[in-house]
Formats: structure tokens, C-alpha cells, sequence
């Protein structure tokens, strides 16, 4: 297709947002957020040169919050989908489309999360499309998502088992696409914002633009103070406040235990590592609670993967929404 979307990818806390508002605010550019269009949606319905399939794939569309709220028009999805190739791909290239045309834009892009994972069929799809994928400090990533939603999301085990995952994959990605994969670092971008920006501007082929740094694309993130785990900030403005705060939420012990098994990748990233120095007793607990129990969290989020990779990715029931009578589905 000759489409040239722009994706952002990474793990949650790691500054898609940001730049997902600093994209969206140039004037070429209508980025959508959170749709997760290739997590929920590619391949869970079947072959959709078969209406029932795509009828049934439509449908779900039209029900899933956060493609409700892009304001789709299901008739003409399905009218235009039947004049071209009957694929995934192109079911959410008219989607985009359709939203790009709606803010007056030409080009369209898709900050979601772990789009990582399906960067080979993103590039089949779309020889001309563009990933960014952004990268932030573990620890700094770990302590953002640890003061938003606690434990209960696997602890540091599972948080370092999904950091090194998606290093592993931009490394993989941006071997293989060097041209069109892009690996960015969250801290380059808020030490050096609009230096950051002019480069990026020149990876996707457009031409840099100030208004992308007034984020007036993205008011209710901008107004809000962007969407850190510490609380408001000064609306539009790009804060560094957040890097290094890991030491005021994680434990020595959970520190030594990120940087034990994380500590090669994030030196190559340009990361610091604190080498903390425990104390005997702390070493005793280290080796004896933690370090088994991180463990065996790192395999049990490693597993939950796997199998997910098998069974698909559902949209989650509470994203499921009936849908409203102008956007109403009906299967033939």
C-alpha cells in the first residue's frame, strides 16, 4: 500500500504520550492513540475476504472504545474496504485515513503500545511506513508504572523481563529496518526536545515544524500536565523531574536485581547503573527472597506471553462499549 503511517512503540511509561502529542501538533501529521489495532484485531477474525469475517471484525470495531471515540463511519469503511484488497492491513489503513481526513491532515499515524511486536507485517503491508520506538531508563519505567498500579503488574521481575523483550525486539527491528525503524531514547528527548524533534522530522520525511513542541494537537495532555505518575505539571511543558526518581520509589534490593539482569542492555543504552552495594543482611534477603521470586515472575510474564501469542490478544471486555445507533453494524 502506499500509505506511509507512522507508529510509535514501547512499553507503557516510556514516554509514548509525549511524543505521541509532540507528533500529533504537526500540521501534516493526525496521530491516533491507544487503538491497538494490530493487538486486537489482526488476524482474530479470520479470513476477511469473507464478509462474515469482516462483518464480525467491523463490528467488534464499532463496539471497542477506542476506535468509537476516533468517530468511524462504519458504512463507508465497509463500502471502500470491498473496493480494494480485503486485508487487516488495509482495514486500518481506511480507518486512519478517514480520521487524517477529519483533522485536515494527509498523513496518518498510531501510538500504541507494544507495536513492536508486529513490525514484519507493518512493513509488509506498508513499505513507507515509519517506527518509532521509544526506550526509557528500566528503572525509571519500573518506578513510573510501580507509583501508578503498584504490584500487582508481576513486580520487578516482570518489569525487567518486559524491558529486555522490547530491547530485544528494537534491536531485532532496527537491524532489519534500518531505514524505517527509529530507536528513541525518553531522556534524549526531554534534555533535547526540539534538537530531538528536527531529527526525528527528518526520519519521517516531513519537514520539522515549532508547533509540534506547543502539543496543540493533543489540548486535553497538554492541559492536563502531560500523563506522569507524580502528579500535574505545568501544562505543555516538557519536564526531565521524572529521570533518576526511581530512587526515591524503588528498593536497594530491587534496584541490584533490575541492574543484575538488565545491566548489559541498559549500559549499551547510554544508562548508568548504580552498582548498589548491599549490606550483608541485604545480600542474605537478595539471594534468598528476591532474587528466586523475581524469577520466577520473569517466567511466569514470559509464559502469560507466549501463550497470549498463541490464542490472540481479545479486546478486553471492559473496552467494549454497545454500540450507538449512527454507527450500528448490521451483518449480512
Amino acid at each position: 500500500m502506499e500509505s506511509q503511517p507512522i507508529y510509535i512503540a514501547g512499553l507503557e511509561r516510556s514516554g509514548t504520550s509525549l511524543i505521541y502529542a509532540l507528533l500529533g501538533s504537526h500540521p501534516t501529521i493526525a496521530m491516533m492513540r491507544r487503538t491497538n489495532l494490530w493487538t486486537h484485531f489482526y488476524g482474530q477474525y479470520g479470513d476477511l475476504s469473507q464478509q462474515a469475517n469482516f462483518e464480525r471484525c467491523l463490528a467488534m470495531m464499532m463496539r471497542y472504545k477506542r476506535i468509537v471515540r476516533l468517530r468511524p463511519d462504519a458504512n463507508r469503511l465497509r463500502r471502500e474496504f470491498w473496493q480494494g484488497e480485503p486485508s487487516y492491513a488495509r482495514l486500518f489503513d481506511l480507518i486512519g485515513r478517514h480520521y487524517a481526513e477529519r483533522q485536515g491532515k494527509p498523513r496518518w499515524g498510531d501510538k500504541s503500545l507494544n507495536t513492536e511486536r508486529y513490525a514484519e507485517p507493518i512493513f509488509e503491508a506498508f513499505p513507507q511506513a515509519r517506527i518509532i520506538h521509544m526506550i526509557r531508563d528500566p528503572r525509571d519505567r519500573y518506578a513510573s508504572a510501580w507509583t501508578r498500579w503498584g504490584q500487582s503488574r508481576g513486580g520487578v521481575g516482570a518489569g525487567t523481563a518486559m524491558w529486555l523483550w522490547s530491547v530485544e525486539c528494537a534491536r531485532r527491528n532496527s537491524q532489519r529496518y534500518p531505514d524505517r525503524y527509529k530507536l528513541l531514547r525518553y531522556e534524549t528527548l526531554v534534555f533535547r526536545p526540539e534538537e530531538t524533534l528536527q531529527e526525528l522530522c527528518a526520519f519521517l520525511g516531513e519537514a520539522y515544524s515549532p508547533e509540534m513542541l506547543t502539543m496543540q494537537s493533543a489540548q486535553q495532555f497538554r492541559d492536563e500536565g502531560g500523563n506522569s505518575s507524580y502528579g500535574r505539571r505545568q501544562p505543555g511543558r516538557i519536564s526531565t523531574s521524572s529521570i533518576g526518581r526511581f530512587r526515591n520509589v524503588m528498593s536497594r534490593r530491587q534496584i541490584a536485581y533490575m541492574e543484575q539482569k538488565a545491566g548489559a542492555e541498559m549500559a549499551s543504552l547510554g544508562y548508568v547503573l548504580d552498582d548498589v552495594n548491599l549490606s550483608r543482611g541485604e545480600k542474605t534477603l537478595f539471594y534468598a527472597i528476591d532474587q528466586p521470586l523475581n524469577v520466577a515472575r520473569a517466567a511466569a510474564w514470559r509464559g502469560r506471553e507466549a501463550m497470549l501469542d498463541r490464542k490472540g490478544r481479545a479486546v478486553p471486555s471492559y473496552r467494549i462499549v454497545a454500540p450507538p445507533p449512527d454507527t450500528a453494524v448490521a451483518v449480512n
